[in-house]
């Protein structure tokens, strides 16, 4: 093909648009892919709303990619990469190499790590070019809307569940059963954690079963958050993909001594936590972003491996705009993932 199409977004916050584009070449070290599927984060509203610095419009978002190698630039076929290679991107979209971060093989906190759709165009589109480091492979157990979305919201929980201090048998909590939270209870559950899914009424309490948890905690019932978990034993970790830091917060009395609250829950609003919470009970708190391409490649594996798969709907780029504001209102159950078949 000599053009492609990308949905882009030409100003801050402005809506999506289709616009055709020559194809473009992947320079040294560099792949181009054609994406089969992308699917749609929060976050990826950072760029589109200009919120991160340095984002320069007109804006390709997409860090949730799926699709095919069909071009190598040099030095690109010295890899183990080859052409047709089924290959995922996601919020980690390379890294420098030569930051301190780097050079410690940190390179999931580079100084300057490469994010689609704000270092480079992302994955709204039905080509992108990518760094090698970027790629990870999928499974063949795996479609490529599947695919997509473990390379961000699926590596994001799977890593922060496996990093964290909780080991098979103990309570662990998962605050939120979002876009982030449906996996993270799932992944929770095949890690042999007991588990416990916290969200906002009592409707979510079938969702909840049906994705394995063994508890369920309402959190607009009368009893608290934290005196609900205490009364399992207190969560040893509390994994908070919700985006609140009023519900991240009303978790850390509920967990138990030295446990953890691994937050991935991305918000502006700090966090209303004293030291007396923490120093008294030896707890932690720690922010935890992504993975790196290793990292969704052994996501997607371990969700080969259990059949766990995102619950998503999918609908052609054409509809970008539609499906990027059911994603802003909260009524997509639970991954929203454009695809250009």
């Amino acid at each position: 093909m000599d053009t492609y199409r990308v949905a882009q977004v030409a100003a801050a916050s402005g809506p999506f648009e289709i616009v055709e584009r020559e194809v473009p070449r992947p320079g040294p070290g560099h792949v181009r892919l054609a994406v089969e599927a992308c699917g749609i984060c929060h976050s990826d509203d950072f760029f589109v709303s200009g919120a991160m610095p340095g984002v320069r419009f007109p804006v390709v978002p997409g860090h949730e990619v799926a699709g095919r190698i069909d071009e190598l630039g040099e030095g690109a076929q010295n890899s183990h990469w080859n052409l047709g290679d089924r290959v995922a991107v996601g919020w980690f979209g390379g890294s420098c190499g030569h930051c301190t971060p780097c050079r410690q093989g940190d390179f999931m906190v580079c100084d300057n790590v490469k994010i689609p759709g704000w270092v480079y165009d992302g994955g709204f589109a039905e080509a992108m070019v990518a760094p090698v480091d970027a790629l990870a492979r999928i499974p063949d157990a795996l479609s490529a809307t599947d695919a997509g979305p473990m390379a961000c919201a699926g590596v994001t929980t799977y890593n922060g569940l496996r990093r964290s201090s909780a080991r098979p048998g103990d309570l662990v909590a998962v605050l939120g059963i979002g876009g982030l939270g449906h996996l993270g209870v799932r992944y929770a559950v095949a890690m042999g954690f007991e588990t416990v899914a916290i969200a906002r009424g009592p409707e979510k309490a079938d969702i909840a079963k049906q994705l394995g948890a063994h508890h369920y905690i309402d959190s607009t019932a009368a009893t608290s958050v934290a005196e609900s978990l205490q009364s399992l034993g207190g969560a040893k970790a509390v994994l908070a993909t919700a985006g609140s830091s009023d519900a991240i917060a009303a978790t850390v009395d509920g967990m138990s001594h030295r446990g953890e609250l691994v937050v991935i829950g991305a918000t502006p609003e700090p966090l209303g936590i004293s030291p007396f919470q923490l120093i008294t009970r030896a707890r932690t708190v720690r922010g935890h972003p992504s993975g790196t391409a290793q990292d969704v490649q052994d996501t997607m594996a371990f969700s080969a491996l259990h059949g766990i798969r995102p619950m998503v709907e999918a609908v052609p780029l054409t509809e970008a705009n539609t499906a990027y504001q059911k994603m802003l209102s909260g009524t997509a159950r639970f991954r929203m993932v454009l695809t250009t078949g």
